[in-house]
């Protein structure tokens, strides 16, 4: 395939790189919003219950607090990658839609990569800003970046806009799927190809 037909290969990683960052983190949003506040203090974690890595810490702490710590660093390393991606984007004109896409599907497709790329600049945002105005601050991955400065009302609107955010971008996430779906087993076309390395 033409190369002006296809992304470029730092767009094609960043794609679905970010794509999996995404994907792990709503899994492990999930798993960790079930954990008790209130669970034991210990210094080594089995990640998951799965048996495979052992995570190791300097003070004691709940599982609670090892997941929502873990939950911000990748977040907060998500931000930047989102940067990259949003000033790759810019810095590189994509190629064209396929002349065989419908008016209607050229339409849903420019609005679903813009709430895309909105979405992802604003879930893991409105997460450093819920964390800077907790108490606890940011530590990524055990460094620390800033201190909390404990405000609950701001905290708590920028925890409610990053949930927000979060099932915004799973509904268009949803729609973004079918429709590569749909292109690659209905219309037997290349969209697919184009974000593909191969």
């Amino acid at each position: 395939m033409s190369s002006t037909l296809r992304y470029t290969k730092v767009a094609i990683i960043l794609h679905w790189l970010i794509a999996l960052v995404i994907i792990g983190m709503f899994a492990l949003g999930w798993y960790m919003g079930e954990l008790p506040k209130d669970g034991p203090k210990q210094t080594a974690f089995d990640l998951f219950d799965l048996g495979i890595v052992t995570w190791q810490m300097d003070e004691p702490a709940t599982a609670r607090t090892l997941y929502f710590n873990l939950h911000k660093s990748i977040g907060f390393t998500l931000l930047w990658l989102v940067i990259f991606r949003v000033y790759w984007r810019v810095t590189h004109t994509p190629p064209a839609m396929l002349a065989s896409y419908s008016v209607l599907e050229r339409k849903l497709a420019t609005a679903v990569h813009h709430m895309l790329y909105l979405l992802m600049v604003l879930i893991p945002l409105s997460g450093v800003l819920m964390t800077l105005y907790s108490k606890f601050g940011l530590k990524w991955f055990g460094l620390e970046v800033f201190g909390g400065l404990d405000n609950a009302d701001l905290r708590d609107v920028f925890k409610e806009s990053h949930e927000l955010f979060a099932n915004l971008m799973l509904a268009a996430f949803i729609v973004h799927v079918l429709g590569a779906l749909k292109h690659q087993w209905k219309d037997k076309d290349e969209t697919m190809s184009r974000m593909s390395l191969k």
